[in-house]
């Protein structure tokens, strides 16, 4: 608890410097576009409040704080949805399973917890959408409230599932997880934006660029060497390739997820603009990596 509480602290001067640095940054060239920085910073106060409560305290209180971040986070890609009115009943079924999979990982069940999104539920949403009116939209509606269930439930829940397979060293891995993603991510976008020339996915995703994924990869195993020490039982060799893992992963879901969002709001510009301020659409990432990441540390370490 005593390294959580050192690191959290580190944390949040870190996060204090880089506000106020990025707040004098604004107010002396008040003429350029600050508006993707800003939605960084408000991720970063945001998931750093939640994951404070998500590492901090016991297994209940950080399911919580996960659960409403899996709900916000559902919500929004709901709001991305062309949806019709006989998808209402599905969307409310979509809301009841979050609690369900959380309970799984309460009472530490992993078969189910495991299954219970890809399979389970696969099996049994179409049937909110079939006793509804009408088979106009059934494919659309159900396969993309499924993949929203993958995403924005089941990838995040496995942050919540770290702290009860491994009271001792759950929470530092959750934050030590969660600290590699976001310097990833934030690595990749400034080196794509700032350096970056030969743009790897233009059509998909215009930031993205060879030389971003590089020099996040770069970044993110670095910060992974020197960090893992600190906050996991890991050896160097591991601590090194938990960076490299997580950013290719990460960055993976980066990518896919701004694809799902660009084909989710084709034609619709006022929504678009309007999720560029939520910052719950910023954990694409972590969607991807948490299961990842999580498996991978079970099947190589016992204390998982």
């Amino acid at each position: 608890m005593q390294s959580t509480i050192w690191t959290l602290s580190i944390i949040l001067v870190i996060l204090s410097i880089a506000h106020s640095l990025f707040l004098f940054i604004k107010r002396k060239y008040p003429n350029k576009d600050y508006s993707v920085l800003s939605v960084r910073i408000k991720t970063w106060w945001g998931m750093f409040g939640v994951f404070c409560l998500a590492s901090l305290f016991n297994p209940i209180v950080s399911s919580l704080s996960l659960m409403a971040l899996c709900f916000f986070a559902l919500k929004e890609y709901f709001s991305m949805m062309r949806t019709r009115k006989a998808d209402r009943r599905i969307f409310l079924w979509a809301y009841i399973v979050i609690p369900i999979q959380f309970y799984w990982i309460l009472i530490e069940w992993y078969g189910m917890f495991i299954v219970f999104i890809p399979v389970y539920v696969f099996l049994l949403l179409p049937l909110p959408r079939i006793i509804g009116k009408g088979t106009v939209g059934f494919l659309r509606s159900v396969s993309s409230t499924q993949w929203g269930l993958m995403l924005m439930v089941f990838g995040l829940s496995h942050l919540a599932y770290f702290q009860v397979a491994s009271p001792e060293f759950g929470a530092n891995l959750v934050i030590f997880l969660v600290l590699l993603t976001q310097v990833n991510d934030v690595a990749q976008y400034l080196i794509s934006v700032y350096v970056g020339k030969r743009k790897i996915v233009p059509s998909s995703n215009p930031f993205i660029t060879i030389e971003g994924v590089i020099g996040s990869l770069v970044i993110t195993s670095a910060t992974a060497y020197f960090t893992f020490s600190y906050l996991t039982p890991f050896d160097s060799m591991f601590g090194l390739l938990s960076g490299v893992l997580i950013s290719i992963s990460g960055g993976l879901g980066s990518l896919t997820i701004s694809v799902l969002k660009r084909d989710l709001l084709i034609g619709d510009g006022v929504k678009n603009y309007d999720l560029k301020e939520s910052y719950l659409s910023r954990v694409d990432s972590l969607a991807y990596t948490s299961p990842v990441y999580l498996h991978v540390v079970r099947y190589f370490f016992d204390f998982m």
